[in-house]
């Protein structure tokens, strides 16, 4: 079910990361550093991948390297929106991929690529085609973003809010399919496109569209999908048995998850971007996560390494 772990989501976006906490993202290394070991003691064999980085930036991949956090991982990942947000043509795919595979060896995902389709459904038609075209056979990964449109009534997950024109609106139209779940243009390319190209969904706590999203995407032939597990909402009540039900329905996807979101309480400031006070406690949870949803095969028993962890906030309890 689950075939890669994802530390954190964009770690090089203020949306994601608060660059004022932690303005050399040191703070960010460890607790990468401690997440990855962390995983790899629980299951030696699941695929390890840093956050994808949005914007596309060799220099902060190469700071990564400074901080020995590549060391830790099997896999980096990129975001790329050159039709909605980037300062780049979309037809530069090839080239910013360059620039990160002349920073490491290690294989490089496109973890989030997509199109929106506020000005019009054609744009998002096209780029889609262009992107196929473009990123096909050059990386091991490419997850779409994404299959449903964020509904009006929820807020993005960003900081930018109104202050950049259309940016902020940009974000409930990124989807296949609308609010409503009906279909767009770009809904029938896509699926000319799967399993090559995967998805990615994420859902909030106890999303109502879960079940459907399943549908839709074996119907698409969708076979790899990224999501996300929230650290914050590992503090709500019945997260396990929303973590379980997300979970359990995902089980025929290759999943990627992403372990990501500081709780307020728990963060240096008081909010999901914060770096962590205790940044063990963000290792905890993923070593929690990892052995609820990937717990490590029994051939791997004999290779697992040993290491100390600090005792745990959470108890590991694997699924029944």
């Amino acid at each position: 079910m689950i075939e890669a772990a994802m530390i954190w989501n964009e770690p090089n976006n203020k949306s994601h990361w608060d660059p004022e906490v932690d303005p050399d993202w040191s703070r960010f290394a460890d607790m990468a550093k401690l997440a990855a070991a962390a995983i790899r003691e629980v299951n030696p064999g699941l695929t390890r991948v840093l956050g994808g980085i949005s914007p596309i930036d060799p220099d902060f991949l190469a700071l990564m390297k400074s901080h020995g956090v590549l060391d830790h991982v099997d896999a980096v990942a990129a975001h790329g929106f050159p039709l909605d947000w980037n300062l780049w043509q979309i037809h530069e795919w090839p080239q910013k991929l360059d620039e990160l595979k002349s920073v490491t060896e290690l294989p490089v995902w496109v973890s989030e690529v997509g199109v929106s389709t506020f000005g019009a459904e054609e744009v998002q038609l096209w780029g889609l085609k262009r992107t196929a075209e473009l990123l096909k056979g050059r990386v091991e990964r490419i997850q779409w973003y994404s299959l449903y449109d964020l509904p009006r009534a929820w807020p993005a997950t960003t900081r930018h809010r109104e202050a950049e024109g259309s940016s902020y609106y940009r974000h409930f139209y990124m989807g296949l399919l609308r609010e409503d779940g009906s279909p767009k243009l770009a809904l029938e390319e896509f699926a000319r496109h799967t399993p090559e190209i995967g998805l990615v969904q994420w859902f909030h706590f106890e999303d109502p569209r879960l079940e459907d999203a399943v549908a839709w995407m074996k119907r698409l032939g969708v076979t790899y999908l990224r999501t996300g597990l929230s650290w914050a909402d590992r503090f709500r009540p019945n997260a396990l048995e929303w973590f379980d039900r997300q979970m359990e329905a995902l089980e025929e996807f290759d999943v990627t998850v992403t372990f990501c979101f500081t709780p307020e309480h728990r963060g240096v400031a008081p909010h999901h971007t914060s770096a962590p006070l205790v940044p063990e406690e963000f290792a905890e949870f993923c070593a929690e996560m990892t052995a609820r949803y990937a717990p490590v095969p029994s051939s791997f028993d004999a290779l697992r390494p040993r290491m100390e962890m600090p005792s745990m906030s959470f108890p590991i309890q694997p699924r029944e």
